[in-house]
């Protein structure tokens, strides 16, 4: 079925209306007494723009009606803050209102508290040949992908085929992604305020007093956070390869899971709260888009081209220049990671 769903809303008010009318829309491919991971992203501790909870109920409530199982899932983050281990990553999800009782399912971490609980899956792509990823692919019956679509640094946007390759990637997994990307300072707009070196989780970036910061690339992870952070813009990303490597990387690790829970996976995309950046970014995070509404589907690609349209190139092009995201749907296509319809 090569097919979206699309309904509008414009304010706070109608956007639960508005989900709640696409997914009776729905073609259901779950059975009565299913387990259905709701994957989804609960925001970074001091993160604003995550999308509230009030959303992961509706979609609960939706699928209990329908005798089946929730469950609210993600996986631990590569970078420093409140969402690197599982148990850091349940606390901040228990403060941003991600609360058992209050969705009324259980809210677990894919990969284990651990973050150790992770299987390997066959990829044989360009880029992968086998991708590690969080157990809990090989563990219930279906998944909804609920995904926040806005911007990102990297990879020009961020909805469901990030959701499905760097949501459910291991944390070694996320790194082999990111490891085309490495900072480069501009000088003249450093501050020498330390940001770099305070948020770097391995301490890559160094900083001594009165100096400007120094990076080991050697023991880079290309996470990024440093970039993102730096309140003076003075870091860019240098490609050690290429910039569409990261977009490729994407969607080989996307492809890879979509091969094994594809057949039993809804995709809604939230097209609201749209901001320059994803929701791993603590601090100001413009607003870049007027809300439009969800958009629903089953399959990813379908589904952020369609977002993608909805929202308007111009607006993801203008946020991250010269970041080569239309990369991302021509190696879909080059892979045929594509509907079948």
């Amino acid at each position: 079925m090569d097919k979206t769903i699309f309904h509008r809303s414009e304010n706070f008010e109608s956007h639960a209306t508005a989900l709640n009318v696409l997914l009776n829309d729905l073609a259901v491919p779950y059975q009565e007494g299913d387990t259905v991971g709701i994957k989804l992203h609960w925001g970074e501790r001091g993160n604003k723009s995550f999308l509230p909870p009030l959303y992961a109920r509706e979609i609960v409530r939706w699928l209990k009606g329908k005798r089946i199982n929730p469950v609210i899932c993600d996986t631990s983050a590569l970078y420093s803050g409140g969402r690197r281990t599982g148990k850091d990553s349940l606390e901040t999800a228990k403060e941003h209102g991600f609360d058992g009782d209050y969705l009324g399912c259980p809210v677990i971490m894919g990969d284990g508290v651990d973050s150790r609980d992770i299987v390997e899956i066959d990829a044989r792509y360009g880029h992968f040949d086998v991708v590690e990823v969080a157990s809990i692919i090989k563990k219930i019956d279906g998944f909804f992908i609920f995904s926040h679509f806005k911007g990102h640094l990297e990879s020009g946007f961020a909805g469901a085929i990030k959701n499905l390759s760097m949501g459910f990637a291991s944390r070694a997994q996320k790194q082999r992604i990111h490891s085309d990307a490495y900072p480069i300072l501009k000088q003249g707009k450093c501050a020498k305020c330390g940001t770099c070196a305070d948020v770097c989780p391995v301490g890559a970036a160094t900083m001594a007093a009165g100096e400007y910061p120094e990076y080991d690339l050697d023991a880079c992870i290309g996470c990024a956070q440093c970039i993102a952070m730096c309140p003076e813009v003075a870091l860019k990303i240098f490609w050690s390869t290429s910039e569409s490597a990261f977009q490729e990387k994407l969607v080989e690790a996307a492809a890879a899971v979509w091969k094994i829970i594809g057949d039993n996976t809804l995709i809604v995309n939230a097209l609201i709260g749209i901001t320059k950046d994803c929701d791993c970014m603590t601090g100001n995070n413009p607003v870049i888009a007027q809300d439009i509404g969800f958009v629903g589907g089953y399959h990813p690609v379908t589904v952020d081209r369609e977002s993608i349209r909805l929202v308007g190139e111009d607006v993801f092009s203008g946020a991250h220049p010269g970041v080569p995201w239309e990369r991302q749907f021509a190696y879909a296509q080059e892979i045929r990671f594509i509907e079948n319809s």
